[in-house]
């Protein structure tokens, strides 16, 4: 059983299915999201199987591995495996997925039923390459899903997004495009360095490098700016308010939470792992701008009128909470900013995929066209707060667990900037709760009586996410049994320990 290949099959399955919609007879076009949901099920089941076979305790850096010759004379090797952070953020992609696909139901107007296979098919690809992404053990084939992750995106974005859907498609593309070619000649130069061969990209080979100091800092800063766009930060950021405006709620829903989530994981599998120097020697700039990012996208959140433009800076503010506890380079602070990627990408989730519903019911994105919405449609306003309640970590909440280990791990190490990043709690507390109260309470709508509330299908989409919130708040354990492991070992090999206590030994007490 060990030998079956888990990961390929995982990967391949969804475009299996993309395959299966494209060439679909025009007569049954209108099956096409049936389709799509029976191969994410099917991708989720699969999933899970592997994920029984994971086990935390074991010393092998990477399982369910994978690993072919693909192109020996350039030293690209077929090569794939999950640590404890891969495999969790893998979960979280195919969970999403088919979340997403039944909240995208109706995403489509009656005339347009025929581009419907299109549509899911572009969905189902990009599952794909998040799979491929998260499990390459080679730095080339990370590369090579890096990039195809751009493809569905950008035709999601620009054949099936608002007002402005091209140019938010370009500008996405541009970011992204240059970000990707920068980090293309860091990887070749990365390559150079290493001891080459028909398997010379293999993250194993590359691990531990002896190099001169100044070439490690000029690689590290090709994978980190690429990084920093997809993550997004502070100021490689602007892309994503107008990607996110513009997408589909199910789109936006994938790119911020799933594929953002390839900047931060990246920044822990190959800047902090390959470049232990640099990084360290970058990081008080990474701290720094990790903590203009937590102000400045709340307090930009707070003042906008478009709900999906809200969301957007909230996230901007949420990733600067996971990468300051990245490079805080502790053992709390990272698994924090583990469990972080996966809740975020639930509650985020819940955020747009709600407000989604909203504007369905409302035909508009504008927080003024609202009020009094909780009269209305009761059910919708409830699970709109649930959501709302998680993404500023109300305690009992999946993301309260995480903000408060990444805060109490970066507190270990750069005490004043962790007591200034913290206000990014109250802001979010402010970004939300007002507007909920702008969305909800008031008088009644007169012209909104008879909108209808939550449908059975909602209600689908709705439960697992609220689940999810509930269950990771009260019991993550099981979540962080599986990622504590490879934080271990990661900062074990990056010559890294845990700072001691200053104060509140048992030996400083005793005097």
């Amino acid at each position: 059983m060990n030998q079956f290949p888990w990961l390929t099959v995982i990967g391949a399955l969804p475009a299996v299915g993309a395959l299966v919609l494209w060439l679909l007879p025009a007569a049954v076009a209108g099956r096409a999201k049936q389709i799509a949901l029976g191969f994410s099920l099917m991708t989720l089941l699969l999933t899970v199987l592997a994920a029984l076979q994971y086990r935390p305790s074991s010393t092998e850096r990477f399982q369910l591995v994978e690993q072919h010759q693909w192109i020996p004379q350039f030293g690209v090797s077929y090569a794939l495996g999950v640590d404890g952070i891969a495999l969790v953020l893998i979960l979280m992609s195919v969970i999403l997925v088919p979340i997403c696909l039944l909240a995208a139901w109706r995403d489509l107007p009656a005339d347009q039923v025929g581009r419907e296979p299109h549509y899911f098919a572009l969905m189902l690809s990009l599952e794909t390459f998040m799979v491929g992404v998260f499990a390459a053990t080679d730095v080339f084939l990370f590369y090579v899903f890096f990039e195809a992750m751009l493809i569905p995106v950008y035709f999601l974005i620009g054949q099936f997004g608002g007002a402005r859907r091209q140019y938010a498609a370009m500008k996405f593309l541009l970011f992204s495009l240059a970000g990707g070619l920068i980090m293309l000649a860091a990887v070749i130069a990365l390559y150079t360095q290493g001891p080459g061969g028909s398997d010379g990209f293999l993250v194993s080979k590359l691990t531990g490098l002896a190099m001169p100091e100044s070439t490690e800092r000029l690689i590290f800063l090709g994978f980190f700016l690429a990084f920093a766009v997809k993550a997004p930060m502070v100021p490689v950021h602007t892309w994503l308010p107008d990607a996110a405006t513009e997408s589909r709620p199910a789109t936006a829903t994938l790119l911020v939470g799933v594929l953002d989530k390839v900047g931060t994981y990246g920044m822990i599998r190959f800047c902090l792992e390959l470049f232990p120097g640099a990084s360290q020697w970058a990081t008080p700039v990474v701290i720094v701008l990790a903590v203009v990012s937590i102000i400045y996208g709340a307090l930009l959140a707070i003042g906008q009128t478009d709900i999906m433009r809200l969301i957007a800076f909230t996230s901007i503010s949420h990733f600067g909470f996971i990468v300051l506890g990245i490079f805080a380079v502790t053992t709390t602070s990272w698994g924090g900013s583990s469990l972080y990627m996966l809740n975020h990408g639930f509650s985020t989730a819940g955020l747009f995929l709600f407000a989604g519903m909203l504007i369905s019911r409302r035909g508009s994105k504008r927080i003024p066209d609202f009020g009094g919405w909780q009269r209305i449609v009761p059910g919708l306003a409830g699970i709109w707060l649930v959501a709302g309640l998680s993404s500023l970590a109300l305690p009992g909440l999946g993301s309260f667990i995480s903000e408060f280990l990444v805060l109490a791990g970066t507190f270990q190490r750069y005490q004043v900037l962790t007591v200034i990043a913290t206000t990014g709690i109250i802001l979010a507390a402010l970004y939300i709760l007002l507007m909920y109260q702008r969305m909800m309470t008031g008088p009644k709508p007169e012209s909104a009586v008879g909108t209808p509330d939550l449908s059975l299908r909602e209600k689908w989409v709705a439960i697992p996410l609220i689940a999810l919130f509930l269950v990771l708040g009260f019991y993550p354990k099981p979540v962080l049994d599986v990622i504590n492991p490879t934080v271990k070992t990661i900062l074990t090999s990056v010559n890294t320990s845990d700072p001691a206590p200053a104060a509140g030994t048992a030996e400083g007490s005793s005097k």
